[in-house]
């Protein structure tokens, strides 16, 4: 039987269950324990949901990477982590290393490319998974193997999502950004193209180096063209990498019940 590997976006989960306990309690130490607790109660349901056969939690090593390198004002306009949120994250990783979950992160590669690169080594040899997460980055991934879950929203993101809110197929959406950019990491895309006229080439031309090869019909595509340094540059910030050397292998995330049975 094919393995399931649930992948936890870690930070994802970590962050957005923090910001609830701000609201609850007023002393940062109550918050990180009510944090804590809202971590393992989440993952409790995510195992018991998913019962997969592999687990792991991708953690952010790396605040500097080559997407940064590329382009520095990458993520420039993101809110930093807080000081207290972040010296606790070694204790978060020893609460779901009891419950039977490994933590990865990267000193050099971001959590995305992590969580891209072990769904979709897995998918190449037929294997499935499940990455727990709200961002919408991870649909450029979504496939037969791949599946993409919002816990918060107890919801699929999957093609259907895509076709409703794009217009497009889940292969389209790394060319939509590259053409729309993302405001959330501060990526630009192409002046003057918005979401409809995104979405309207991509209906019309299907991909983005069709959009840059053939001779141009209309006002918009003429902008792409003009712009062809940017759309490329946003294309390689958007998409995720695949292929990293991860320095990890299945086996080791193999899932063993941490709890007994009644």
């Amino acid at each position: 039987m094919p393995a399931q590997l649930l992948i936890l976006d870690a930070m994802n989960l970590v962050r957005r269950l923090h910001a609830v306990q701000l609201n609850q309690y007023a002393q940062p130490e109550a918050q990180l324990a009510a944090t804590r607790a809202a971590l393992v109660q989440a993952t409790g349901k995510l195992l018991g949901r998913f019962r997969p056969s592999h687990v792991v939690a991708v953690f952010d090593g790396a605040p500097v990477g080559f997407r940064h390198r590329l382009y520095p004002e990458y993520k420039a306009n993101r809110q930093p982590m807080p000081a207290e949120l972040s010296g606790y994250l070694d204790e978060l990783q020893q609460a779901l290393l009891q419950q039977g979950i490994s933590a990865l992160l990267s000193d050099s590669e971001e959590a995305d490319d992590l969580v891209a690169t072990l769904a979709c080594q897995l998918a190449r040899h037929g294997g499935n998974s499940v990455i727990v997460s709200t961002d919408k980055g991870f649909c450029q991934l979504l496939g037969p193997h791949i599946q993409l879950w919002d816990h918060f929203g107890q919801r699929w993101l999957d093609e259907a999502h895509v076709q409703q809110k794009f217009g497009l197929s889940p292969q389209q959406l790394v060319d939509y950004w590259a053409l729309t950019g993302v405001t959330g990491s501060n990526v630009k895309g192409v002046p003057g193209i918005g979401p409809k006229r995104a979405q309207k080439l991509l209906q019309q031309l299907d991909n983005l180096d069709t959009i840059l090869t053939i001779t141009a019909t209309g006002k918009e595509q003429n902008t792409v063209q003009k712009h062809k340094n940017d759309a490329l540059l946003a294309r390689q910030l958007v998409k995720l990498v695949d292929d990293i050397e991860l320095g990890v292998n299945l086996q080791q995330l193999r899932y063993h019940n941490q709890t007994k049975e009644p």
